[in-house]
């Protein structure tokens, strides 16, 4: 971003006036990547070996590619647009942060602008080498405490994306019922003692290619190493409940770095941000597990619309996702709900396009859907 000029947020309207009225409704978004000081980059969403580590290594690698997104990834020594995305034209880069404060109706619509007054969800792919620590995402009210909003997020594990399984094609969600609290107090307690053995108090489900989950805020999950496409509520809220990764020192700060500072050693405050009874649940699996579900009337001859993330969050629809694999050689025109994210499994391209609902002839690509109501 140091070669590129910038759009202040005060001279926005004009040029993105212009952009989308050449671009008949079309944004199109630079490629978002964030890196991660705890994970080991997965190497499957199109990022040169050489730009693994181009924020730096002391940064960590780059293992996670955003889509569509107005939230700042939540990262020490961040640079000052991390996860942010820029929309290019002529060019130059504007924030989509800032184009949707500017045109916030005409880009998400006037329900939903006037709701969140701002573009609330994104999504992203993130691929490790192995599993990301036990850790849980805080609700709404627990968020609020720090200025900050939960984060209920899915996952789906695409097919085409994911040649290999990795290191650990398994997830730890949850805890096994009959846990207690002491029980995690404990492990909690030996933080600086080994390793702390929260995975010893969780169950492992096996990994599906073609399939995903709903992820509730407080829920703990340590996910594998599937390369993942992830629609998310817009935060990067976290705390880390497992200290020690395939050998790798997890720092306390990661636990408690979105709770209030006077409860960084309250061991029943920070256990208290779980939610209890969705980590015990008997049922687990049935509550969050997601097959894919045919949609047919979105479907035709050379492609098979299917949603792929559905579902309520405390009883709230917050966001879904969509799959639209077109065959080559055909075409379709499709009408998306809200906003889509194009990405290639048949060839790369430089940049990923974000666009209103209308009308679009496609080619030949995945298309995940994305929408919150």
């Amino acid at each position: 971003m140091n070669d590129v000029k910038i759009v202040k947020a005060d001279n926005v309207a004009k040029i993105l006036d212009r952009a989308l009225d050449k671009g008949q409704g079309l944004l199109r978004l630079t490629p978002t990547w964030v890196p991660r000081s705890f994970l080991h980059p997965g190497r499957r969403i199109k990022l040169h070996p050489q730009d693994l580590y181009a924020y730096g290594a002391e940064r960590g690698g780059i293992d996670e590619r955003w889509f569509s997104s107005t939230t700042e990834a939540a990262n020490e020594g961040r640079v000052w647009h991390e996860g942010l995305s820029f929309a290019s034209f002529e060019g130059q880069h504007l924030l989509l942060r800032d184009a949707v404060a500017e045109s916030g109706q005409r880009l998400i619509g006037k329900t939903m602008f006037k709701k969140y007054s701002r573009w609330p969800v994104y999504s992203k792919f993130f691929d490790n080498m192995g599993p990301i620590p036990h850790h849980m995402h805080q609700s709404a009210a627990n968020a609020k405490l720090v200025g900050q909003e939960g984060k209920p997020e899915s996952y789906y594990f695409p097919p085409q994306y994911n040649n290999v399984d990795n290191n650990f094609c398994y997830t730890f969600m949850g805890l096994e019922p009959g846990t207690t609290k002491d029980d995690v107090r404990r492990c909690l307690a030996n933080w600086n003692k080994g390793e702390n053995g929260i995975l010893d108090l969780s169950r492992a489900y096996r990994l599906r290619r073609g399939t995903g989950w709903l992820i509730p805020p407080g829920v703990l999950h340590a996910p594998g190493s599937l390369c993942t496409y992830e629609p998310p509520w817009g935060s990067d809220v976290f705390g880390m409940f497992q200290n020690i990764v395939e050998g790798r020192y997890v720092p306390w700060s990661l636990l408690v770095k979105d709770m209030p500072k006077d409860k960084h050693q309250d061991l029943d405050f920070i256990i208290g941000q779980l939610d209890w009874e969705k980590n015990v649940d008997t049922h687990f699996k049935e509550s969050n597990y997601l097959e894919p579900i045919v949609d047919k009337k979105s479907s035709g001859p050379g492609s098979t619309a299917k949603w792929i993330v559905y579902g309520h969050v405390d009883g709230e629809q917050l966001f879904s996702a969509k799959e639209l694999p077109i065959a080559p050689g055909t075409a379709t025109v499709w009408m998306p709900l809200i906003g889509i994210e194009l990405y290639p499994f048949l060839r790369n391209v430089s940049s990923d396009i974000a666009l209103p609902a209308q009308p679009l002839a496609l080619m030949p690509v995945i298309l995940p859907v994305f929408a919150s109501r």
